[in-house]
């Protein structure tokens, strides 16, 4: 995959895919870099669209969000924990924090689904997952026909990432074959797993 210089617009890179070496397919990419709006996953929601909306605007055809965009990254903060025991104010905090998570599936997956519909992209989208009790780092994937593709939960979160999030696991390494070429993904530090890495080369 080759990232050369878009003709137009601020926010692009046109992305060599590579899918057939004989007639290699351009696509005009968008990797979003903004915050997220701490624990308002609505406002979230709304933030989302008109980024997406604005990159749809510039013809993008694929546009990836931040990890943990939808729900947070919550850097520089440890909920209160040290070991073998947990502040009243740090509890409070990680409730709103759970609060703010997405179930998947769920509406929020819904209307996420419905914006890459709408704006005619292939979404990856950074979100916290709340599956009962336990909160995981996740990406979700979207066509542009409004169809939610799948997940990956990240499988080791790193360092004090591991007081809230929990292990991912072999289950949830999709890669996805699209029109515009292959769509996978690894969270952050996972880029550095060489087994991780390994099984999604194997999957093309």
């Amino acid at each position: 995959m080759a990232l050369v210089p878009a003709a137009h617009g601020p926010v692009f890179a046109e992305v060599d895919m590579g899918v057939d070496s004989s007639a290699p397919t351009v696509v005009r990419a968008t990797v979003v870099q903004a915050s997220t709006v701490f624990y308002d996953t609505p406002a979230t929601l709304d933030k989302a669209e008109r980024l997406l909306a604005e990159a749809a605007g510039y013809g993008a055809q694929l546009v990836v969000f931040p990890e943990a965009f939808v729900g947070g990254y919550p850097r520089g903060s440890n909920f209160g924990v040290t070991i073998g025991n947990r502040t009243a104010k740090g509890k409070e905090e990680f409730r709103k924090y759970h609060a703010s998570a997405i179930d998947v599936p769920g509406p929020e997956v819904d209307r996420l689904a419905a914006m890459a519909g709408k704006y005619k992209v292939y979404l990856v989208m950074g979100v916290i997952e709340r599956d009962g009790y336990t909160l995981y780092c996740t990406v979700l994937f979207f066509d542009s026909q409004g169809r939610y593709l799948g997940k990956h939960r990240k499988v080791m979160p790193t360092s004090l990432e591991r007081i809230i999030w929990g292990f991912g696991d072999g289950s949830t390494i999709p890669v996805f074959e699209t029109p515009i070429g292959k769509l996978g993904a690894a969270i952050c530090w996972e880029n550095r797993m060489p087994l991780l890495r390994t099984a999604m080369y194997a999957k093309g």
